[in-house]
């Protein structure tokens, strides 16, 4: 697998996402996977506020999470099927400014799909937005595909055999949230300004359409789920099994 991570000007705001990309990206290959910071897509969409006091940032983040529970450094909120801090809400290489998740990042995904295939003529052409994750109870932030197009996002090994020989049951490998941390360890957190990649010879298995819900686990299937559990049933998320 090859990852080159894109060094650009910066993005301004509400800005022609496809032409920046053309711009820095005169040709894609085919069986390439192009990789979008989420940060870009919501300045193009823009997803930003201005002059905000921390209790109107506050509101801002229940308003934009499905759950949410303080912590001593962040409220931890799910949102789309996903925990994570302050619901997206973020401020670094802001300029100052709040930063909200892009509105939907499966639809940005398959729109840039669509136009850079047909720009490129090719046929397999994978997306992915990114954002960044921490882990519990794991230190340092992770890459993670809040919204991809064009290829499959699980990878399921269930009923194949181990080196032993014996089935899996449960086992999958998230292709999407995998490409996407290879993908951010090139682009960088910091003053890299690589807020594009490009993975070329991918392990994706390519596809017309996805199905944005394979990778979310109801709180009541997950093994996480007993964090939640209290707060989530006031919240609607956790739902009963028919």
């Amino acid at each position: 697998m090859i990852i080159k991570a894109i060094k650009t000007r910066i993005f301004r705001l509400k800005e022609g996402l496809p032409k920046f990309i053309e711009y820095y990206l005169p040709v894609i290959k085919e069986g390439s996977v192009l990789v979008v910071t989420s940060k870009i897509v919501s300045l193009a969409e823009g997803r930003v506020m201005d002059n905000v006091s921390p209790a109107a940032k506050r509101k801002i983040i229940k308003a934009e999470s499905d759950f949410d529970l303080p912590t001593k450094h962040v409220y931890l909120t799910i949102k789309d099927g996903m925990v994570m801090a302050n619901a997206g809400v973020d401020e670094s290489n802001a300029d100052g400014k709040l930063i909200l998740l892009p509105r939907d990042s499966f639809k940005t995904a398959t729109r840039l799909r669509n136009y850079f295939k047909i720009k490129n003529k090719i046929k397999n052409l994978g997306v992915i937005i990114t954002d960044s994750r921490t882990m519990p109870l794991r230190a340092g932030i992770t890459g993670v595909a809040i919204g991809y197009a064009g290829f499959k996002g699980l990878k399921k090994y269930r009923g194949e055999l181990d080196i032993f020989g014996r089935p899996f049951k449960f086992s999958r490998v998230n292709i999407a949230d995998s490409l996407a941390t290879a993908a951010v360890v090139c682009m960088g957190e910091g003053n890299e300004r690589c807020p594009l990649a490009i993975i070329e010879k991918t392990p994706a298995v390519f596809a017309e359409k996805v199905n944005r819900q394979e990778s979310i686990i109801n709180v009541a299937d997950d093994m996480y789920g007993p964090i939640f559990k209290f707060k989530g049933k006031r919240r609607g998320l956790v739902k009963k099994k028919k």
